[in-house]
């Protein structure tokens, strides 16, 4: 008995490829975005730089979830839209920054320059580093959030010799196999890590509107989900060897 022929997959119609090209301009949008902020950044408008990379970030943040509901990768198939996302990370979360930290004056004259092309070139290795996501969706190593680390160089203005070797450091950690969070696709603590985001957002947002001018109070808040970010994941392992 000879098979019934199979049909061939249904073509995807027109409206939903063009549904699925507008999530890959919403993705590209944020380039423009970056330059925006690079424009500010070179007019030294610090606050109105981080408020163009933080639309950036919430670009970056719904993007996703759109394609994968909108099924983009199976509608355009000849669009890569992970090759697209890099990109645009790499502009966004490491170039922009870099030349924020480099031009900031909140490092030492001569280190300046080094520690910014030192961020360009490991957040570019990291960037191709296909380890660079654990198995339970925790980033490895530092995972190149320089928008994050000139954001808090800002706020918090160390001493230049103390943010020279504070972002020193976080370039040799970007190379360290310690766990970071991803807020959104680690499963353990989801509904925390989400809320703690919420509130970052809404002080981030706070800082930038008072350029800067906050309270210790804001600082401090701050600086708790950053160390919270950074090393909870830390303390779970440490806490399981105690228990073992």
């Amino acid at each position: 008995m000879k098979p019934l022929p199979t049909s061939a997959p249904e073509a995807p119609s027109a409206a939903a490829r063009l549904r699925a090209f507008a999530v890959h301009v919403l993705t590209a949008l944020g380039g423009g975005i970056a330059l925006l902020a690079l424009l500010e950044a070179v007019r030294e408008h610090w606050a109105a730089m981080f408020g163009w990379l933080g639309l950036a970030l919430v670009i970056d943040a719904i993007d996703g979830p759109i394609a994968r509901r909108l099924q983009v990768a199976a509608v355009l198939p000849d669009w890569s839209g992970d090759v697209l996302d890099l990109v645009v990370d790499f502009v966004t979360y490491v170039f922009v920054p870099a030349y924020a930290v480099a031009a900031s004056g909140l490092l030492l004259p001569i280190a300046a320059p080094l520690i910014g092309g030192a961020i360009v070139v490991s957040g570019a290795l990291y960037f191709a580093d296909r380890r660079m996501k654990a198995e339970d969706n925790h980033f490895r190593g530092f995972p190149a959030l320089w928008n994050a680390a000139a954001f808090y160089l800002f706020l918090l203005k160390p001493p230049p010799l103390t943010g020279s070797v504070l972002m020193a450091l976080l370039v040799l950690l970007t190379f360290v196999p310690f766990h970071v969070i991803h807020p959104v696709r680690v499963a353990r603590l989801r509904s925390v890590n989400l809320a703690l985001m919420a509130l970052w957002g809404v002080l981030a947002l706070f800082v930038v509107m008072r350029d800067f001018d906050v309270s210790v109070v804001v600082r401090t808040a701050l600086c708790l989900i950053a160390a919270y970010v950074l090393g909870i994941d830390l303390v779970f392992r440490l806490m399981k060897r105690v228990a073992a």
